[in-house]
Formats: structure tokens, C-alpha cells, sequence
């Protein structure tokens, strides 16, 4: 099984990026979490390079490893109430061509930060939104962290017992979207 994990942030010392390595250190071993580090990369959509050969290398790489996933988690931090917008670029490249995408029906769950209290809450529902209307079957799932600077050590390691509880759950739920034969065995 390979999650895809993507972080909507650009900065080098992301909470949203440390969170999903804490996701990542707890997968169980037959269980593959790659952090996808283009988002910098993608350059600007334009419509008028819609099925247009070859797409950008960034983009690419994106859609294939998006196709290359059984599931993807997102992490993304808020800005001016919404989602970055190189996030909902790179998603704006990856859902073109229309009814072909890698998203459609690809099981993915949301989760975000910020150092405020809300846990970048709204963003987490726009980006849902997006999700849903490119066709991506979206795990009904919610963790807005706050503070974030206080349950991450200078270094970005998880420091807070119930924010890793709370992650592993969500992986858990993302799971048993991604394999909802197991989900009905257990």
C-alpha cells in the first residue's frame, strides 16, 4: 500500500510537512508514505497548455505519482482564510484532462496546521471542497491542529502523545478507504 503525502507548504521548516514525516514514521511496515517534494516546482496553470504534449516535468510528476498511489493525505497550513495557492495550482495542473485524472476516485484525507488556534480550519474545508468537485473520494475526517509550534521540537519531531494518537487514526481511516475489504473484515 503507498500513500502519497503532500504538504501545501512551501517553507523549509513546515509544520505541515513535519506532520505528515510523523504520519510517516507511523505507517505499519507494509505501508509506504512518500512525501511528494514538487509542489515548488509546478510552474502556473494555463488553460491554454490544457492536453498539450508534453505537460511540464513538475506536473508530470505529480500526476504520475498521484496515479501511482493508493491514497494520498494532505497537510496544509492557511493563508487568508483559504488554501496556498501553489497547493491549489498544482491541483488546478493535476485534475486536467477532465473525467481522466489521477483523482478521480482516489481516496484522500485532509489534515492542517497553524501556529494559531484554529488548525488552518477553513483551509482544510476549502481543500476538501476542491477534492470532491475534481472527483476524489474524500475520507470524512477532520484534525485541525493549533499551535502547532508547540507540539513539533525545534527539529520538527512530533513531541505531543495526542496529536500522534490523533494521526495515526486519521492513517487509519485513510487506510481503510484505501481498502474497504479490510475496513469490512475487521
Amino acid at each position: 500500500m503507498k500513500v502519497l503525502a503532500v504538504s501545501g507548504s512551501l517553507r523549509v521548516g513546515s509544520h505541515n510537512t513535519s506532520l505528515l514525516r510523523a504520519v510517516a514514521a507511523l505507517a505499519p511496515p507494509e505501508v509506504e508514505v512518500e512525501l511528494w517534494q514538487g509542489l515548488r516546482d509546478v510552474p502556473p496553470y494555463d488553460q491554454d497548455l490544457d492536453g498539450v504534449e508534453p505537460v511540464p516535468a513538475a506536473v508530470a510528476s505529480f500526476r504520475d505519482a498521484v496515479a501511482n498511489a493508493d491514497a494520498l493525505l494532505f497537510a496544509t497550513p492557511e493563508y487568508n482564510h483559504s488554501v496556498p495557492g501553489a497547493l491549489k495550482n498544482a491541483l488546478d495542473w493535476a485534475s486536467r484532462p477532465h473525467g481522466s485524472h489521477p483523482f478521480t476516485g482516489k481516496p484522500v484525507a485532509v489534515i492542517g496546521s497553524s501556529a494559531g488556534l484554529f488548525g488552518a480550519v477553513w483551509a482544510q474545508a476549502e481543500l476538501r471542497k476542491v477534492l470532491i468537485a475534481m472527483g476524489a473520494r474524500v475520507v470524512d475526517v477532520e484534525l485541525p491542529i493549533g499551535q502547532a509550534q508547540e507540539k513539533l521540537d525545534a527539529d520538527g519531531n512530533l513531541v505531543d502523545d495526542e496529536l500522534r494518537e490523533k494521526l495515526a487514526e486519521v492513517l487509519e481511516l485513510l487506510l481503510a478507504s484505501a481498502t474497504p475489504e479490510l475496513a469490512i473484515a475487521s
